[in-house]
C-alpha cells in the first residue's frame, strides 16, 4: 500500500453515560492509502460509522491516534480539526444533504465559499467537478429536478470540489437502485484511481464488492478481516468505457420517476 493519507492507530472509543456506556471500537487499526477504494463492511452496530466519523475527525476517539496526511491529531482542537477537515477530507453521505433552492453548480460551489474561495476559478472549479461526475448539462438544475443517482453525484462533486487527499463515503449506495449504485461506484472508483486520492466507503451491501480494491471487515468494534481481491476478483474495471458511457440521462428508473 502507498502512504497512508488517512489513518486510525490502535483507536477505542465509548459512547453513552452511566449503565448506557458502550463500547464502539475496541482498539482498531486501519490505514489508507492514496489511488486505492477500500470497503469498511460490517453489520448494524458493528462499529463502522462510528470509525468512519473517527478517521473524519467528526468524533475523537477515547485512546488511540488518528493521522490524516501524517500529522496526528490529538492535540487539535475544534477549530484546527475544521480545518482539517476542510483541507484534506470530502464527505459523501447516503442522504444528499443538497441544499434545495440551490441549483447544481451553486450546491457545489458551496464547498468552496466555506473556505473563502469566491472567485471566478472557485466557479470554475465546480464547472469541472460537475462535469466530472457526468453532469455537465445539469450545473443549472435544481435538486428536486434531478434523480436519486443524479443527486449523490452533486455531492460526489461537492466532496471533490476542493481536490481532498481521502475521500469517506457512508452508505453512498443505500438509497440507490442497483443501476444508479453501480454508476456511482464507478465514479468512485475512477476517482481513486485516476486522482490517486484514498477512498473509504462503509457499507453492507455486497452488490459494490466488484468495485474494490480491498475489503476490510469489521464486527463489535473490532477489524476481523482485511482483504484484497485475488487478480480474477479485482476490480470491476468498468470505467475505462464508464467515461464514454456515462451521460446526463438517468437511469431506467429514474425516467419513469415523476416529477
Amino acid at each position: 500500500m502507498t502512504e497512508p493519507v488517512i489513518e486510525a492507530i490502535d483507536a477505542v472509543k465509548f459512547l453513552g453515560e452511566g449503565a448506557g456506556r458502550v463500547q464502539a471500537l475496541k482498539g482498531v487499526s486501519l490505514a489508507v492509502g492514496g489511488g486505492e477504494l477500500t470497503l469498511l463492511m460490517g453489520p448494524s452496530g458493528s462499529g463502522k460509522t462510528t470509525l468512519l466519523s473517527i478517521l473524519g475527525c467528526m468524533l475523537t476517539p477515547t485512546s488511540g491516534t488518528v493521522r490524516v496526511g501524517g500529522r496526528a491529531t490529538a492535540d487539535a482542537g475544534p477549530e484546527e480539526l475544521a480545518k482539517i477537515r476542510r483541507e484534506n477530507i470530502g464527505f459523501v453521505f447516503q442522504s444528499y444533504h443538497l441544499f434545495p433552492t440551490l441549483n447544481a453548480l451553486d450546491n457545489v460551489r458551496l464547498a468552496l465559499d466555506v473556505r473563502g474561495e469566491n472567485s471566478h476559478r472557485a466557479m470554475q472549479k465546480s464547472k469541472e467537478a460537475l462535469a466530472r461526475v457526468g453532469l455537465a448539462l445539469k450545473m443549472a438544475s435544481y435538486p428536486s429536478e434531478l434523480s436519486g443517482g443524479e443527486q449523490q453525484r452533486v455531492a460526489i462533486a461537492r466532496a471533490i470540489v476542493s481536490n481532498p487527499a481521502i475521500l469517506l463515503a457512508d452508505e453512498p449506495t443505500a438509497a440507490l437502485d442497483s443501476e444508479n449504485g453501480h454508476a456511482i461506484m464507478e465514479v468512485l472508483a475512477e476517482i481513486a484511481r485516476e486522482q490517486s486520492r484514498g477512498v473509504l466507503v462503509v457499507t453492507h451491501d455486497p452488490r459494490i464488492v466488484p468495485f474494490s480494491d480491498r475489503i476490510v471487515s469489521i464486527e463489535d468494534g473490532k477489524i476481523i478481516g482485511d482483504k484484497r481481491p485475488a487478480d480474477g476478483e479485482a476490480r470491476a474495471d468498468k470505467s475505462g468505457t464508464a467515461a464514454a458511457e456515462r451521460t446526463d440521462k438517468p437511469s431506467r428508473k429514474d425516467r419513469k420517476r415523476k416529477p
